[in-house]
Order: structure tokens, then sequence, then C-alpha cells
């Protein structure tokens, strides 16, 4: 049994938070696990917004008691919700599952470039609330006859593709990332949200967790293999 020693109380409920809004989504929600020293990687999907979700984990103490090893592995994000014991600190890593496709395809490692022009945290939240009231609004205008699926994920194609001003990200991935509780407020200036590019990737980073997707135009799924 591999038990992971989270660095606090804190560290422990907010993984426990991301875990529960991953299940929120998919409530057969799997994660992949790389973990390396004091540092744990937990990456998700949520189906919804068709983006990587990765989540930094602080540990107390090196993986494996600082054993030249590390830790990759894809696992139930259930069942790793319900190992965390929070007063303790603590997660069991539980047994290893046959992950989706997208667990074998993830961003790289390095490389990664500032790219500017990204608004302010408010600003950000404000383009979530607007995209959100649009589709409202859109979703009931639609006739009683076209108040289907198909016409409800075309309303919603349209605006969450749009992209956040220059910058080539796309509203969804800012969506995805207040909807998992990445764009909390933060008073320290460090801690303000920034986007990155390595590639054909961008990557949404906050102190909370980072949103990563592939460059509008080509294709949300056309990764890398790690």
């Amino acid at each position: 049994m591999t038990v992971l020693h989270l660095a606090d109380e804190g560290e422990a409920a907010d993984l426990a938070a991301f875990l529960s809004r991953l299940l929120h989504y998919d409530r057969g929600a799997a994660v992949r696990l790389q973990g390396a020293g004091t540092a744990l990687a937990v990456f998700g999907r949520p189906p919804s917004f068709e983006v990587l979700a990765i989540r930094a984990v602080r540990l107390a103490k090196p993986y494996e008691d600082g054993l030249d090893v590390t830790l990759d592995m894809t696992v139930s994000a259930g069942e790793l919700l319900e190992s965390v014991d929070e007063r303790a600190a603590t997660a069991v890593v539980p047994g290893e599952v046959t992950g989706p496709p997208w667990a074998g395809l993830l961003p790289p490692r390095g490389g990664w470039q500032p790219v500017p022009g990204l608004p302010a945290p408010d600003a950000l939240r404000a383009t979530v609330a607007a995209a959100v009231a649009e589709f409202r609004s859109r979703a009931e205008e639609l006739p009683p006859e076209r108040r289907t699926r198909a016409e409800r994920d075309r309303i919603g194609r349209d605006i969450w593709s749009r992209t956040v001003g220059d910058t080539g990200l796309p509203v969804r991935a800012v969506h995805a990332a207040q909807s998992l509780g990445f764009l909390r407020p933060t008073t320290s200036p460090a801690g303000a949200p920034g986007l990155f590019s390595s590639g054909t990737w961008l990557r949404l980073r906050t102190p909370y967790g980072s949103i990563a997707v592939r460059r509008s135009g080509l294709g949300p799924l056309n990764l890398s293999v790690r």
C-alpha cells in the first residue's frame, strides 16, 4: 500500500475538492498521477470542457522516502478521494486502472514561454459569467421544436470556442478553470493567473491549478504521446 503524506491539511482539502469537482462532471473519472520527490501532479479531463486540468500537490516528504523512484499511474478519482484523510493529511494510492486515451497523452513538461495579453482575474471571471448568461439566453429563445441536445451543443460550441482577446485561449478553458476552483481570488500579486505556451499547447496557470489545451484549430485531442 502506497501512502502519500501531503504537506498539510489544507493541501489535503484542496486535493479532495479537486477530485470532487472532477467527479461532478464524470462519476467514473480517472486521474493520472505523476510524483517525484515532494511534488505530485494530478491530471484529469472533465468531459464537458475538452481540456486537461492539472492540480499540483505538495508532499510533506519525498515520495517513497527519498528512494530514486517515481510514481506514474492512472487510478480511479473516486477511490483516491475516498482515501484522502484531511486531518492526517494523507492519501492512499488505489490500484491502477486502465485509463482513458487522454491519460497517456499529456502536455510537455518544459519549454513553456509567457504569452502576453491575458486579462486580469476579475475580467476572466466576468468573461465566463457573460458566456454562461449568453448560453442560457440563447437556449431559452429556441422554439420548442429546436430545444434538442444537438442544438444546445451547437450554441455551446459557438460560445465556448471563442478566444480570450488575442491570446488564442478558448473561453472554455477559462470556464473550466472557474468551474474547478482555479480562479479563486488571491491577495498576492504573484498569485495572478498567467498564460504560457509550449509548442502547440497553451496553459492557463493559477496558484490553485492549471488548464492545458491545444491551440485553436488543431483539435482538442491531437496530442503528443508521453
